[in-house]
C-alpha cells in the first residue's frame, strides 16, 4: 500500500471522528500544510526495507516424521549449517517459533500465522551460525506465547519426556522437550514470564533468562519491550555458558541493549566457589499453589551448596509477592498495544518486519481461533483502555522499588535461591482440541508466579534441574545481579559436579 493524503471529505470525516468541527476553508488549508508530510511518506515509499543481510542463504525445511516427533515437539525440521568452524561446530540447536530463520515458515505457535515466512534472520540465529551450529528445526511453542503449559499451540500437545501424559511446561515447550530428549545439544527459548524457566523445570533442563538485553532480540516476535528476553536451553551448565558467550552481546540494532557488561562466561565454570553466599528467599516457598514435594526437594537441593563451601541463608522478601501484580498490569497493557499494532514492537527502535506486520494484520477476525487464555489476556488489555495506561504507568512508578528490593539482597548475598515453579508438570488435557477452559488459564498463569517479576526486574534467573519427586524433574532458580550471570553459572557448576540431580 502506497501512501496517499486523504481528501477534503475523509479529513473532515477524520477530524469529526476527534471532535473536531472544520469547515471546507479550514479543510483546505490543513491539508496544504499536509503536503510536507504527505512527502515524507511518499519518500517513505520509496526507499527498500533495509533489513539485515542474510548471511547464510542455503535453506531448505521438511515437515517432521511421526517417528521423530512423538513429543509433538518439532514444527518444522532443517538443515541449516553456517561457519564450518567455531566453538559449537557439531553442536545441533532447535530454534523457538517465534524466533525468525529466514525462508523458513514461522508460526509462534498459533494459526493465524500459518504460511509466514519471516524476511531475515534474528541476530541469535546468525550468531549461531556463525559460531558454527547446526540448526535442526524449529521447536514448537505455545500460541503467541502466551501460556506456561504445553496445550495450546496449533501443532497440538508437547509431551513431556519423562511422562508424556504430562506438560513439556510453556511457552518454550518444544526447546525444553527436544533437549531433555537428547533430540539437539541446546536450544533457544524466549522469556517474558518464565518461558524459558519453566519448561526448563518441568522438562529437567538448564534455562537461562540473562540480564535483560544482554541478548539481542532482534528479529523475535515479542509482546513487550521492557520484559523480552531469549536465552540458551542446555542438558548441561557448561553448555549453557558456551551458548551464551555465543549469544550476548550488542548488534547495533536493538534498543533494549544498554549499558551491558560482557564475559566471557565458560571462564566462570573454574573459579572458586567457595565463599559465596545464597539467600534463600522465604517469599518463594509456602505458596498457597506451592507443592510441598517442590518446597522440599529445594530445599533439600539448597543444602548441598554448604557441602560444597557455599553459605546458605534464608531471607525476606516481601516485595517479591508484590512482583506479580505489578508484572500483570506491564503484561496486559503491554501485549494488547502490541497486537493492537500488528505485532510490531513498540517503545524502542528495534528492526521490525513488514512481512509479519502484513502477516498479522487482520487478525481480530480471527479471535475466535485464539485459545481461551489469550482471550482473557486481550479482553483485559482492551477493556484496560478505558483506564488510559493508569495500571501500566503505576506499576512502572513501582518497579524501582522491586528492582532494589533484590539489589539490597544481592549487596549481601551473591546469588537468590527459591523455586523456579511452585509446582511440578501437571497432566496435559487428552487433546489439545477440548481442554477445560479452567484448566488451560490455571497452568498458562499459575506457573509463572515465581519467574515473572524477573522478566520486569531484569535480573539474570536460571532454572537448573535439582531433583526428581514423581517421576518428574523439580527445577531451582538462581537469581543474580544485573550482568552477574557469572556467579549464577559458578554455583550452578559447582552444584552439578557435586551431585546427580536425579538422585536428590
Amino acid at each position: 500500500m502506497t501512501f496517499k493524503l486523504p481528501d477534503r471529505d475523509e479529513l473532515k470525516t477524520l477530524a469529526a471522528s476527534m471532535g473536531l468541527s472544520m469547515d471546507d476553508s479550514h479543510t483546505d488549508n490543513m491539508l496544504e500544510q499536509m503536503v510536507l508530510f504527505g512527502g515524507a511518506y511518499q519518500f517513505m515509499d520509496q526507499l527498500e526495507d533495509n533489513l539485515p543481510e542474510i548471511r547464510y542463504p542455503d535453506r531448505s525445511y521438511r515437515p517432521p516424521t511421526p517417528e521423530e516427533n512423538a513429543l509433538g515437539a518439532w514444527y518444522v525440521r532443517t538443515d541449516l549449517k553456517g561457519r564450518d568452524s567455531g566453538s559449537l561446530k557439531g553442536r545441533t540447536v532447535a530454534i523457538k517459533d517465534n524466533i525468525f530463520v529466514a525462508n523458513v515458515p514461522m508460526t509462534n505457535g498459533a494459526s493465524i500465522l500459518e504460511g509466514f515466512i519471516p524476511d531475515f534472520d534474528a541476530t541469535v540465529v546468525t550468531r549461531l551460525l556463525d559460531a558454527g551450529a547446526e540448526i535442526t528445526g524449529k521447536a514448537v511453542c505455545e500460541f503467541l506465547c502466551v501460556s506456561g503449559a504445553s496445550a495450546t499451540a496449533n501443532t497440538g500437545l508437547v509431551r513431556n519426556p519423562h511422562h508424556h501424559d504430562y506438560s513439556a511446561g510453556g511457552s518454550s515447550s518444544g526447546s525444553a522437550a527436544l533437549v531433555a530428549n537428547g533430540d539437539v545439544d541446546m536450544a533457544l527459548g524466549c522469556d517474558q514470564a518464565g518461558s524459558v524457566r519453566i519448561p526448563s523445570s518441568f522438562c529437567g533442563v538448564y534455562g537461562m533468562k540473562a540480564t535483560h538485553g544482554l541478548l539481542p532480540y532482534t528479529g523475535i516476535m515479542g509482546m513487550e519491550a521492557m520484559l523480552d528476553h531469549v536465552g540458551p536451553m542446555t542438558s548441561n551448565v557448561r553448555d549453557n555458558a558456551l551458548m551464551l558467550e555465543v549469544l550476548a552481546g550488542y548488534d547495533g540494532l536493538d534498543s533494549r541493549q544498554r549499558q551491558l557488561r560482557q564475559y566471557k562466561y565458560t571462564r566462570a565454570l573454574n573459579e572458586d566457589i567457595s565463599g559465596m553466599k545464597i539467600a534463600v528467599v522465604r517469599e518463594g516457598f509456602g505458596h498457597p499453589l506451592s507443592e510441598p514435594d517442590v518446597d522440599n526437594c529445594v530445599l533439600d537441593a539448597a543444602g548441598k551448596f554448604a557441602g560444597i563451601g557455599i553459605e546458605v541463608e534464608e531471607v525476606s522478601i516481601p516485595m517479591h509477592l508484590d512482583g506479580v501484580p505489578l508484572w500483570s498490569s506491564i503484561i496486559s497493557d503491554g501485549l494488547w498495544q502490541t497486537m493492537r499494532h500488528n505485532g510490531l514492537a513498540l517503545n524502542t527502535n528495534a528492526i521490525n518486519s513488514p512481512a509479519l506486520e502484513s502477516f498479522m494484520s487482520g487478525w481480530q477476525d480471527k479471535f475466535d481461533r485464539f485459545p481461551v487464555n489469550l482471550h482473557l489476556v486481550l479482553m483485559l488489555g482492551k477493556y484496560l483502555e478505558k483506564f488510559r495506561g493508569s495500571y501500566y504507568a503505576k506499576a512502572k512508578n513501582h518497579l524501582p522499588r522491586l528492582i532494589k528490593a533484590y539489589d539490597d539482597v544481592l549487596e549481601e548475598y551473591d546469588l537468590l535461591l527459591l523455586p523456579t515453579t511452585l509446582m511440578q508438570a501437571q497432566k496435559n488435557p487428552a487433546s489439545a482440541s477440548d481442554p477445560a477452559m479452567q484448566d488451560i488459564i490455571y497452568l498458562a498463569f499459575n506457573t509463572v508466579l515465581n519467574t515473572c517479576q524477573f522478566d520486569i526486574s531484569g535480573h539474570p534467573a536460571m532454572s537448573l534441574p535439582c531433583g526428581m519427586r514423581n517421576g518428574l524433574p523439580v527445577g531451582m532458580m538462581l537469581v543474580g545481579g544485573h550482568c552477574d550471570e557469572p556467579a549464577i553459572y559458578r554455583a550452578a557448576y559447582g552444584f552439578e559436579q557435586s551431585c546427580d540431580w536425579r538422585s536428590i
